[in-house]
């Protein structure tokens, strides 16, 4: 293999191998291990591959730097991608200011579960909303949310899992 494409290949390689880490992780930590075990199978044969090919030729200094290279663009890809798939669920606390009576009517009839509760802050009275929902429809949501509240506070916590109530029954269906 020519020098251009032994470069090529240790930077793309690298850049799975990292990217695929990414993966293993957010995996592990939504509590998937089977789905971890099966990007990890791959992501350590990659590793393998790309360190196989800059030790080979470790004298050629430019395997390294590309190495290097490829580990910082495949954070970037991993970031990436953990973006677009957007596996597991958050919890959603929205702070509002209104009523909350109709913020809380909207999102339950756009099929969220909704727990209300009156709470104080430094302006006085609000309406604390919980919602559970997927990961995936934080765009949305946040949108819905805003066009109602644009002064709403809304806070995401991750939630690695969660039983019973409303939200059980819609991932269900």
């Amino acid at each position: 293999m020519g020098v251009f494409l032994t470069l090529l290949a240790i930077f793309f390689a690298k850049i799975a191998h990292v990217s695929l880490g990414t993966l293993r992780i957010i995996y592990l930590t939504r509590g998937k291990s089977l789905s971890a075990a099966a990007v990890g199978f791959f992501e350590v044969i990659i590793y393998l591959m790309a360190l196989n090919m800059v030790l080979t030729n470790i004298d050629q200094w430019y395997n390294i730097l590309v190495y290097g290279l490829g580990y910082a663009a495949g954070n970037i890809v991993g970031g990436w991608i953990e973006e677009k798939i957007a596996v597991g669920i958050v919890h959603a606390q929205i702070i509002t200011v209104q009523n909350g009576g109709t913020l809380e009517e909207l999102l339950r009839d756009q099929g969220y579960g909704v727990t209300s509760m009156p709470c104080y802050g430094k302006e006085g009275a609000h309406r604390s909303l919980q919602v559970l929902l997927k990961r995936k429809e934080m765009p949305e949501f946040n949108k819905i949310v805003k066009a109602h509240d644009p002064n709403a506070f809304i806070t995401i916590f991750d939630t690695r899992t969660s039983m019973g109530g409303y939200f059980a029954r819609m991932k269900a269906k």
